[in-house]
Formats: C-alpha cells, sequence, structure tokens
C-alpha cells in the first residue's frame, strides 16, 4: 500500500518535476485535481456532448499517453467491454443508417473506456476513492439544489425541471434521480457508522440529496433509493458484534423510518407535490400494460432477437414499436446482437459475483466497497424495466467496482507473499 500512496494518475510511480528557477510541477497533485473535475462534471449534461466527455477526452489521452499499468484483476472487464463492442459493430450492419449507428457504438466504446480508466487509477491507489466520492459529492449536491430550485420556481424551471418534474442539469429526471443515489448512500453510511457530532455536513447532504430524489418523480429512483438503504443497513447490521452498536443502529433505523414517514407526509401537504407524488406512486403506470406497452414490448423484442444474431441495429427497435426497449438487457441483443448480449449479462453477473464477498471484507477501502454495491446492484436490478446502457454515472460505477476488485487481488496477493516469506524465514532459521 505504501508503493501505491506514491503512484500517479496511470499507476507509474511520480515524483515532483523540477523546472529550472525552482519551478516545481506535482503530477501526483495534477493528476488528483484532473480525477476530481471529470468527476465533478458527470453531473452537467444538458446538452451533448457535455463538459463531461471534453474533459474525459483531455484527461483520458494523458492517461493513455502515460502507459498505464492494468491490474491482472481487471482482465474480465477488459474481455467483456471489447466483446459487447465487437457486438455492437457488428450490429451496425443491421442499421438503416450506418453513420447514426457507428457514432453511436463509438459513444459505448468512449463510456466502457471511462469504467476501464476508473478501476485502474482505483486500483493504483485506493486513496482515490475518497477524491471521486468527494467529488461527486459536491456534484450531486449543486444538481440537486437546481433541480428543487427549478422545481418551486426560484430558477428558471424550463432548464431544470421537464413534465412537471425536477431534473436538474440532466435532460431526464430519470437519470436525474438515479445519479443522486450514490452519494446519498455515501452520506448514510457516515450518518450510521460514526458520531453524530461529526455527521453534521453528511445529514445536510443526505437531506438535500432525498429531496432531490423525491421531486425527481422517479419510481426507479424512490426505488433504488430504498434499495441502497435497506441493503446498506442490513450489511452493517450484520457485520457489527457489539450489542451498542446493534441498539444504535436499531434506533437510526426507526428513525429513518420516522423521517421517510413524515417527508412523505409534508410533501402530500404541498399542492404542487401531492397530486404528481400520487400519480407517480403508482407502481404500474397506463403506458406499462397498453397493447404494445413496455411489458408487451419486452416479450415481442426477445422473440424478434432469437432469429438475428446481430440484433436489430442501434437505434432501429423504435422502427418496430412506438417507444425503445426500456430494458437494458433487452437492448444488449437488439443493439449489440448475440455477442453483445452476452457480454453484457458476464459483464453484470461477474461483477455481481466478484464484489460482493468485498462488503464484508475489513479494508480501508470497505465503505466504498458497500456503497458501491448496493447502488450498482440497485442498477442491475433497475436495467430490467429502463434502458441505463448510455449512463455516464454507471459506467463509472462499475469502473469503482472493479477497482475494487483489483484492491483486494492486489491485497490478497501481498498477503501470500508475506506469508511466503516469513514461512522461508522459518524455515531457514530451524
Amino acid at each position: 500500500m505504501s508503493t501505491a500512496a506514491h503512484r500517479g494518475l496511470a499507476g507509474a510511480p511520480t515524483a515532483p518535476i523540477r523546472r529550472s528557477g525552482g519551478l516545481r510541477i506535482d503530477t501526483r497533485l495534477i493528476g488528483t485535481l484532473a480525477l476530481w473535475l471529470v468527476t465533478f462534471l458527470g453531473g452537467f449534461v444538458l446538452r451533448e456532448p457535455a463538459p463531461y466527455e471534453l474533459a474525459m477526452v483531455v484527461v483520458l489521452s494523458g492517461w493513455l499517453l502515460s502507459g498505464p499499468r492494468f491490474s491482472p484483476a481487471l482482465g474480465p472487464l477488459l474481455l467483456v467491454i471489447v466483446l459487447f463492442v465487437c457486438g455492437g459493430l457488428l450490429g451496425t450492419l443491421m442499421s438503416d443508417n450506418f453513420g447514426i449507428a457507428i457514432m453511436y457504438i463509438a459513444v459505448t466504446g468512449f463510456l466502457a473506456l471511462t469504467s476501464v480508466f476508473f478501476a485502474s487509477v482505483v486500483a493504483s491507489d485506493p486513496s482515490r476513492l475518497a477524491t471521486i466520492a468527494n467529488a461527486y459529492t459536491a456534484s450531486a449536491v449543486i444538481v440537486a439544489l437546481l433541480g428543487i430550485g427549478g422545481y418551486f420556481g426560484l430558477l428558471p424551471g424550463s432548464l431544470f425541471t421537464l413534465y412537471g418534474r425536477a431534473k436538474g442539469t440532466f435532460q431526464d429526471p430519470n437519470v436525474f434521480g438515479p445519479f443522486l443515489v450514490l452519494p446519498w448512500t455515501i452520506a448514510l453510511h457516515t450518518v450510521l457508522t460514526r458520531p453524530l457530532a461529526r455527521s453534521g455536513i453528511a445529514i445536510a447532504v443526505l437531506g438535500v440529496l432525498s429531496f432531490g430524489i423525491l421531486l425527481s418523480f422517479s419510481r426507479a429512483a424512490w426505488g433504488l433509493a430504498a434499495f441502497a438503504a435497506i441493503g446498506l443497513y442490513v450489511i452493517l447490521f450484520c457485520m457489527t458484534r457489539e450489542r451498542g452498536e446493534r441498539a444504535r443502529l436499531i434506533l437510526f433505523g426507526a428513525a429513518g423510518v420516522l423521517a421517510v414517514l413524515a417527508l412523505i407526509a409534508v410533501a402530500l401537504s404541498v399542492e404542487s407535490i401531492s397530486g404528481m407524488l400520487l400519480q407517480r406512486a403508482r407502481l404500474v403506470q397506463d403506458y406499462d400494460t397498453a397493447r404494445l406497452g413496455r411489458f408487451a414490448r419486452y416479450t415481442l423484442g426477445f422473440q424478434m432477437v432469437l432469429d438475428r444474431p446481430f440484433g436489430l441495429g442501434p437505434l432501429q427497435f423504435r422502427n418496430f414499436f412506438p417507444e425503445d426497449e426500456h430494458n437494458t438487457y433487452l437492448k444488449a441483443f437488439t443493439t449489440y446482437g448475440w455477442l453483445g448480449g452476452v457480454a453484457y449479462l458476464s459483464l453484470v453477473a461477474f461483477t455481481a459475483i466478484r464484489l460482493f464477498p468485498l462488503v464484508y471484507q475489513r479494508r480501508p477501502w470497505t465503505w466504498a466497497a458497500q456503497c458501491v454495491f448496493v447502488v450498482l446492484f440497485g442498477h442491475m436490478l433497475m436495467s430490467a424495466i429502463i434502458d441505463t446502457d448510455r449512463w455516464r454515472h454507471l459506467y463509472l460505477l462499475y469502473g469503482l467496482a472493479w477497482g475494487l476488485i483489483a484492491c483486494e487481488y492486489a491485497w490478497r496477493t501481498s498477503a501470500a507473499k508475506r506469508l511466503s516469506s516469513a514461512g522461508m524465514k522459518a524455515a531457514r532459521e530451524r
């Protein structure tokens, strides 16, 4: 771990660069600032290409030119991403507009590369998890405040709302809401594991993001937040052995339930919120069960791809149905063919299997593993009812997950070497 603390953005050892006249350039500091900036910009996607893409192009270029080192643990991630993109390239042959189709797959490849980037920089130095968490939280708080301000008319509502729902600096409330859930979960983790006297900022962040998630009126975001909260609570409760700590968690759980009920009661008492809240709270909407609604498209779509090994091609599903797939797993097969669909399913399954054991390990990065797991697994479930394949923060989540997997691999490898050295030393002494 001490070696990792002195590595640069690409994972190679770094040191301050001396220039004439006594000027010193700390390349590690530059790398940290670049990482903070691109993570922060991930919350501002009013137009495409967004500032995130432009900044990431610069950062990725510098990262690739510096000769990044990859942990062997990242091999499966690289393999499934290559297969996924290759499936998409084959799928472009089925498209009625090759130019648009190839650009669609190029964007997918770019976003997939960001996963590899985040995984690599975390694997090379786990302390960067704090940098990413801080930048993401700062971005989420600003985005949530803009959404809240737009909803109540304090800011130009047409810019930060859509169809009477807060969307912040996103194009869609259904992306805005889920984007807030990871920093929301990190703040919840802080409140549950630290004394209240040291959790003031986390409580404030939790309040702002909770209100933002509520005003997104996204059933997916509400369900994701509930799943993440319950999952995190169960994990922490299972890991706690002391009676005092368990009693504290029980009290916090009761207080959390009361806080949610109070938030709902307040929301229902506000006329501008209650109508939309009651409408969106229905588990099944009319457009879900219509003749060619969301659920019908799932069945018909999977039947179509059974006879099409290369899929339908990017953006072709809408030529057969009134709307897009709204199911990421179906979309993996319709857009990326059988090859891409199987690769995506493999990515989901293998990531969950490899990441889950880390939530119960006592490591310096366990807090991140717990938060990333519950939020990413929630996204995996949510992907069955919504398109998530182009969400920037989802690729960040996959990158963090595999970075944590690589950290655990390095930890175990180092421990095995220490045990082997100790055994050899003991043998020589005998």
